[in-house]
């Protein structure tokens, strides 16, 4: 299976159409359907329904268009690296990370690092631990900021100096709004948004259902949300109320919104990982070294 033959795949995935893949791509028609007609035959699968004026993928298809792309963000990682050895200190770091206000002390980093090497140029990443860890194991991240509880057992990792706090947000003119703290009682007859990971972790590895207790199935949850932004305006137009980490939504004096944290207080601990034997660039490297100088030595 060809680097080339993916990318051709993928522009007809996304063009929907033979044509307008040639066209973007500079090759013939011709060319490009008896190209994917090989891959077809090499995989034995059919990757496309071919309507009139239409392809799309079939449940195959769907699968390799997930695998082709990443395949070719790690070409594309890789020949980055190998480029920027050309240079003395250049190239692409890639850090994932669940949505947390720790972003600020990176951002510190990057920023330091940037003013000395320009060339560095740094690629985010926002997803849940899941998709985080996923990406590390790939090769497809150098780093992830990760939220405590979390398997850090394949992992390097440094502790970072900060918690982040658990508590609800919700709009301001909500009764509840008038509590200064949230206790598990107040919670029990209410419409809930729950990040994703509060429904599906195991519950002796979730901190929220740890804090909650036996009566922790009894919670009405209405929705679930994987990043914050849509739970937010949801919560703004009246929808419910979030359960969530703090200084993720704006909820400053001129916001419709506001936090209040759990009682007894539920804070969690972030650190920032990369994968255990992990072999780094020259810019990956280096910003390893400004975080070990920052926060302390890898553990």
């Amino acid at each position: 299976m060809e680097i080339r033959v993916l990318r051709y795949f993928l522009a007809i995935a996304r063009e929907e159409s033979i044509t307008g893949a040639a066209a973007r791509l500079h090759i013939t028609q011709p060319t490009l359907s008896r190209q994917i007609k090989d891959l077809e035959d090499q995989l034995g699968q059919k990757l496309f329904l071919r309507e009139k004026h239409r392809m799309t993928l079939t449940a195959e298809g769907m699968l390799l268009r997930k695998r082709a792309e990443e395949i070719l963000d790690l070409v594309d990682k890789t020949e980055a690296e190998f480029s920027a050895m050309e240079e003395s200190v250049s190239g692409s770091i890639y850090i994932g990370s669940g949505e947390t206000d720790a972003m600020r002390l990176i951002a510190d980093v990057i920023r330091g690092l940037q003013e000395t090497f320009p060339s560095i140029h740094f690629h985010l990443y926002s997803g849940n631990a899941e998709d985080v860890t996923e990406k590390l194991d790939k090769g497809l991240l150098d780093f992830g900021i990760l939220i405590e509880p979390a398997d850090l057992s394949k992992y390097s990792f440094i502790r970072l100096p900060v918690s982040d706090t658990w508590g609800v947000v919700m709009r301001k003119d909500s009764p509840l709004a008038q509590k200064e703290q949230i206790r598990k009682e107040d919670l029990l007859s209410l419409p809930l948004i729950c990040s994703r990971q509060v429904i599906t972790k195991d519950l002796s590895d979730n901190p929220f259902a740890q804090w909650f207790g036996e009566d922790f199935g009894k919670l009405n949850i209405t929705a679930t949300y994987n990043l914050f932004y849509n739970a937010a305006v949801m919560t703004r137009a009246g929808a419910g109320y979030a359960v969530t980490l703090d200084k993720l939504a704006d909820t400053s004096e001129s916001s419709e919104l506001c936090f209040r944290p759990l009682y007894p207080r539920l804070e969690a601990g972030l650190n920032i990982v990369w994968k255990k034997y992990q072999v780094f660039s020259s810019a990956a490297q280096l910003f390893l070294e400004r975080l070990q100088d920052r926060f302390g030595e890898a553990l």
